[in-house]
């Protein structure tokens, strides 16, 4: 009875270890998805630097589902250029 009472403690001891693991490894890569974002906007100077096509209005330049990395710069915009408007719902 004694064994089987240690080995069910054993078995509670490692359960518990390898949740604590897995919420440890789901923090650090929240947190470093976190930091790349973050550090994404201050290097492009754009509120949403990294945004997704969600229809095909931009086609034949982009399809639907393309990613687009975007770069806020100091000069003006010229022809040519793609403009991408924030639009608050």
């Amino acid at each position: 009875m004694d064994w089987t009472g240690e080995s069910i403690n054993s078995t509670k001891s490692i359960q518990i270890r390898k949740l604590l693991t897995q919420a440890v490894n789901l923090g650090m890569i929240v947190t470093s998805a976190l930091i790349i974002w973050k550090a994404l906007m201050c290097i492009t100077g754009s509120e949403s630097p990294v945004v997704v096509v969600l229809s095909e209005s931009m086609e034949p330049g982009f399809k639907r589902g393309d990613i687009l990395f975007l770069h806020m710069g100091k000069d003006p915009i010229h022809a040519g250029e793609i403009v991408v408007f924030n639009v608050d719902c």
